[in-house]
């Protein structure tokens, strides 16, 4: 399967991440209900396979109810309420939701043609946005083969084909300038670890695998050259929510005047937020905490505070970079 996300005749095919790096499987969806299982559960993330998964679930309830009656018209229009719902941090999600809810007037079929059009652009732009970001790396690191630091999952399985962050490193990969990227575990979820490790691995890109406190101490041997990150949503000014972690990275990567990049594409701006203040932040489950594998690791009962995201204000950040060139720049630029 070349994509993350794809349509398949009558359901949206997804690779199901819960299931790496043990096992690769696919899931077909044939409802709403089932994508937004699927979204809630993980089973398919990352802000660009989140408007991906936005858009496919608009064409399959307008093919479900069809839009030939207000009645169709308004139960497609609640569905796709429902989905951008799903997860309230990504702004991908409803993006991909709204740009097929305009084509709804036009019926199903202009719907779903709307849809693929969200995936086929998604490569592109990932492409472009990581291409421009591993060219400001270049300029801002020591002529050499790198030591890049990233966290989360920001590859192939987090976008429709390509990644962000991760794209970044596979261009720079591609020109010879990887020595090993330092791959955050990113808990309590993993994606660090069991998706991003297993894309590397995938590659042949030298790897190593690293407890999230440990990135701190790393930067502080000398051993990170730069930063580079992903975003669930990128504010007006250049705030950045993404994968909880990530600004205590950029706290300490601004402590020891390391370059930290963050790879976005268009649809992940927000230029409704002035600042990342107004980013919803996305709570989880305790279990996700207490539980390992459905073992206990904590006591029974005990409280638990689990943002999947945080925001880090521009001022920690070198840059953040979409399609279109450098967004924002924050320190040291």
């Amino acid at each position: 399967m070349a994509r993350t996300i794809d349509w398949d005749g009558d359901a949206v095919v997804i690779i199901d991440q819960t299931a790496l790096p043990e096992t690769f499987r696919t899931l077909r969806l044939e409802t709403v209900d089932e994508l937004i299982e699927a979204i809630r559960r993980l089973a398919v993330r990352g802000a660009p396979a989140l408007g991906a998964a936005g858009a496919l679930g608009v064409a399959l309830s307008a093919r479900r109810h069809g839009t030939d009656s207000e009645s169709a018209l308004a139960a497609v229009r609640a569905e796709a309420e429902r989905l951008a719902h799903a997860r309230p941090t990504a702004v991908n999600l409803r993006y991909g939701v709204e740009r097929a809810l305009a084509a709804l007037p036009q019926g199903a079929d202009a719907v779903l043609t709307d849809a693929l059009a969200v995936l086929d652009e998604d490569e592109r732009v990932n492409r472009a946005a990581s291409r421009h970001a591993a060219e400001l790396l270049l300029r801002r690191c020591p002529p050499r083969p790198l030591r890049v630091l990233t966290h989360c999952n920001t590859g192939r399985l987090a976008t429709v084909a390509w990644g962000t962050a991760l794209g970044t490193v596979r261009h720079l990969h591609a020109d010879g300038r990887i020595d090993q990227v330092l791959v955050d575990e990113t808990r309590p979820l993993l994606q660090g670890s069991r998706l991003t490790a297993w894309e590397l691995a995938d590659e042949g890109i030298p790897h190593r695998v690293l407890p999230d406190g440990a990135a701190a101490a790393a930067m502080a041997r000398g051993m990170v050259d730069c930063v580079v990150v992903g975003a669930d949503r990128v504010a007006a000014n250049g705030d950045t929510a993404n994968k909880i972690g990530t600004y205590g990275l950029a706290v300490a990567a601004a402590h020891h005047d390391i370059p930290f990049v963050v790879v976005a594409t268009e649809s992940t701006l927000d230029r409704s937020l002035p600042d990342g203040g107004g980013i919803v932040i996305e709570e989880r489950a305790a279990e996700e905490v207490t539980q390992l594998a459905g073992v206990p690791v904590a006591p029974e009962g005990s409280a638990v505070f689990n943002p999947a995201f945080d925001v880090t204000p521009v001022a920690l950040l070198t840059a953040v970079v979409t399609e279109n060139g450098v967004f924002a720049t924050g320190r040291g630029t």
